[in-house]
């Protein structure tokens, strides 16, 4: 195998507070290892284009604290097809770039992994995304950050929820992984939270409404999974019609939750995967995602984060059902 002289570095999929640290960490541990670094702007879409610059220390000063990616993100059509690939191939060998780290969630290191085999080229993945449904690490970056911003809209919205005696359906992202909703609605001390993991014969709506009205309460918070099928609005149009006595409303946060400036975590999470990537290159490591499992990197095959269902702690859901009572 060839001595890998220059790291190319993207960020794919959707944005992740803590991306602009993990680009800071790559580029800075790049060049303290003797490495030349070399930015690719707007995702795969920069590969196909051949929109890459080189970059230094001073291209990265400032951003630690700094939310979304200062590389632009993109999802790339034409990197899904075989013609695409073989564009960004030739454009990596023109600029001389021998390994690619590659920052996003499970579609950005899928691509990734497709890439790496039809070329037989280094590829490196950060966790990038707030789902944290990566395998392989405990959490993702990005995730945590979101996880505290939800937390601070609940708090704001129980306001309004009880004084208007209401409750709210409160909708976050995590896609087909309930994360973020199972651990905000403990942290922000919501009634339920309604996720794709409890999918059970048991009608999770029923199941909360019952106990809800035993209590007689009159405002609760109930933190649902974004799905195209049953989100916030969908249970908020069963209530009005199945416990007409309840006030409902519905707040979906949507792209909120992306944005902001990364927490301690998240950035202490990014530093140690991003100075991880560059010693997995220096390693002769290849193919591989870099996570933390119990505060030591560790790195994971990108077949096995993309493909393995990350665990699901199903001990929170009796906590939260024993703490909303």
């Amino acid at each position: 195998m060839a001595k890998i002289k220059t790291i190319g570095i993207l960020t794919s999929g959707g944005d992740a507070p803590g991306m602009n640290a993990a680009i800071r960490a790559v580029t800075r541990a790049g060049i303290y290892n003797g490495f030349e670094i070399k930015a690719v702007y707007r995702g795969y879409d920069g590969l196909i284009t051949d929109d890459i610059k080189p970059f230094t220390t001073e291209n990265v000063s400032g951003i630690i604290g700094q939310g979304g990616t200062i590389l632009k993100t993109a999802r790339s059509k034409g990197f899904a097809t075989v013609e695409g690939r073989k564009t960004a191939y030739d454009n990596l060998v023109k600029e001389g770039i021998d390994a690619l780290v590659v920052i996003g969630g499970n579609g950005s290191l899928t691509g990734a992994m497709k890439f790496a085999q039809e070329h037989d080229f280094c590829c490196i993945g950060l966790p990038g995304t707030i789902d944290n449904d990566l395998y392989g690490t405990d959490s993702t970056i990005g995730y945590d950050t979101t996880m505290n911003t939800i937390v601070e809209c609940v708090d704001r919205i129980r306001d309004t929820a009880q004084s208007h005696e209401r409750i709210f359906f409160v909708e976050v992202m995590g896609r087909d992984a309930g994360f973020l909703a199972q651990n905000s609605a403990i942290a922000s001390g919501a009634e339920a939270a309604i996720i794709p993991e409890d999918s059970t014969d048991v009608d999770q709506l029923a199941r909360f409404m019952e106990r809800g009205i035993r209590k007689s309460k009159r405002s609760c918070i109930v933190i649902v999974s974004e799905s195209p099928k049953c989100g916030a609005m969908y249970y908020a149009d069963r209530v009005r019609k199945e416990f007409p006595d309840y006030d409902v409303r519905v707040s979906i946060l949507g792209h909120l939750q992306r944005g902001g400036r990364p927490s301690a975590r998240d950035r202490i999470l990014a530093s140690s995967t991003g100075v991880g990537a560059v010693e997995a290159i220096m390693q002769g490591q290849r193919n591989i995602m870099v996570g933390v499992r119990n505060n030591e990197v560790v790195y994971v095959p990108l077949s096995e984060a993309i493909r393995s269902d990350k665990p699901f702690d199903r001990k929170l859901i009796k906590v939260l059902d024993e703490l909303s009572i």
